[in-house]
């Protein structure tokens, strides 16, 4: 299993993969779903008092934003406090997987692939009688569908995460390489391998590409960052009907997943994580939250759509979002706190902190980093093209919610091993063939996740 960076636990989009085989332990070991309705749980409240406040201890500067926006919350009014417990990243789903709902805070921080398996197993409240609806509607369309599950909404996201190919102009110049701009003029999977061609010829190594390989394939850098975006740009899927089997062994993502290994040539390996700033690579795989780093190539630096395998460039989008507890009794302070969460200063002083785009409609809109014409405009863009969850992936969106199931755990173990498999020079059919399987017998040991 991969340990994550501290500085990347919350502002990228790969903090499931620490808790994957806690979750996986806790969904196949419950024996099926809470019998709780845990909406109807929720009490109101008199509006007033202290209300407790799970989140992940993330890296300094996102600590301090938060603790900053509660401090404003207090000033802002007189009748509500706010108790604060933060958690090391690699204990927080075990922590909320072991409390019974009635020990869970007022609100909680969550990784969105765990949503599913927390409201499955009675852990969370549904938000529309809590929160206001112009909260809601100000949430993207990207960050709304990771947040969603069974048509209700029960979370709410400041922060929002997405993937780009990075680029060193000066390299691609000198190679006489004409980079996309925008998602409809991404580079075929075939005009992908021309291009690093072209640029073996002017790196050192001749090795031009890093699939950031040092966080793991068989990890969830492999199914959300890497596999995923392959396989829906393809036009696969990894579950379909709630199956694998037909889904994931398609010879659409046989196909794909092939030709992603066969670049495995043109790839540095990234061992320490330098390879782009130190000019080895003119093209990294990789997500927002390597700009505090590659932003020191200064102009050189431009962001680029992933390679279009087919139905158009995809990218995985989803982080860290807010909830509450499925058996609050203060369901209106904590309402008017995920209000005040969600609010242009507080969403702008989170993601000054951590620089991931903002999830809010308003807030997207006039950053400074991500809005209209600034400079990673595109990122922005991408995540405006919202395709929502993998069946309803079209050629014109772009950017996919991870399958939302309380099967997660399960689906992003084996389709991570698959894609390591794949890589390391295994038929792909034969390791999807195999992930199928592993994740059906699952589901079906329980009862396919449904309540």
């Amino acid at each position: 299993m991969m340990t994550i960076p501290k500085s990347r636990r919350r502002s990228g989009i790969l903090g499931v993969a620490a808790a994957v085989s806690i979750a996986t332990l806790a969904l196949t070991a419950c024996g099926g779903p809470s019998t709780d309705t845990a909406g109807s749980a929720v009490e109101a409240g008199s509006g007033e008092g202290t209300i407790k406040v799970w989140a992940v201890d993330g890296q300094a500067a996102e600590n301090d934003a938060l603790k900053k926006i509660i401090a404003n919350f207090e000033s802002s009014q007189s009748k509500i406090k706010v108790d604060l417990k933060l958690f090391p990243s690699d204990q927080y789903t075990k922590a909320v997987n072991s409390a019974a709902p009635e020990d869970l805070p007022d609100v909680l921080d969550f990784d969105g692939p765990t949503l599913a398996s927390f409201v499955y197993n009675g852990k969370m409240a549904p938000l529309k009688d809590s929160v206001s609806g112009e909260t809601l509607a100000n949430q993207t369309d990207s960050i709304k569908s990771q947040n969603t599950v069974d048509d209700a909404v029960y979370g709410v996201g400041m922060m929002n995460a997405g993937l780009a190919l990075w680029g060193n102009k000066k390299l691609l110049d000198g190679a006489g390489v004409h980079y996309p701009t925008t998602p409809e003029e991404a580079w075929t999977a075939e005009e992908f391998t021309g291009v690093l061609d072209k640029l073996a010829t002017v790196v050192p190594g001749g090795k031009p590409l890093d699939l950031s390989e040092q966080y793991g394939f068989a990890g969830e850098w492999g199914t959300c960052c890497s596999a995923g975006p392959v396989i829906w740009s393809g036009g696969g899927t990894m579950l379909k009907d709630n199956k694998a089997a037909g889904a994931l062994d398609s010879d659409a993502n046989v196909k794909s997943l092939t030709q992603f290994a066969s670049w495995k040539k043109y790839t540095d390996p990234n061992a320490d994580g330098l390879a782009f700033t130190s000019g080895r690579v003119a093209l990294s795989w990789v997500g927002h939250w390597t700009y505090p780093t590659y932003k020191a190539l200064g102009s050189d630096l431009v962001s680029i759509p992933l390679p279009n395998f087919g139905k158009g460039t995809k990218t995985a989008s989803g982080t860290f979002a807010w909830g509450m507890g499925a058996k609050s009794k203060n369901g209106t302070a904590a309402g008017k706190f995920l209000d005040h969460l969600m609010s242009d200063e507080s969403v702008r002083t989170y993601t000054d902190a951590n620089g991931a785009p903002p999830a809010t409609k308003t807030a997207l809109a006039a950053s400074a980093l991500y809005g209209p014409g600034k400079q990673l405009q595109f990122l922005g863009d991408q995540l405006s093209k919202a395709c929502g969850t993998e069946d309803r992936i079209t050629e014109s969106c772009v950017s996919v919610t991870r399958p939302v199931t309380a099967g997660y755990p399960v689906v992003t173990d084996q389709v991570g091993k698959a894609e390591a498999a794949i890589y390391a020079g295994k038929d792909a059919k034969e390791a999807l063939s195999a992930a199928a399987r592993a994740i059906d017998q699952n589901f079906a040991d329980n009862d396919g996740y449904k309540k």
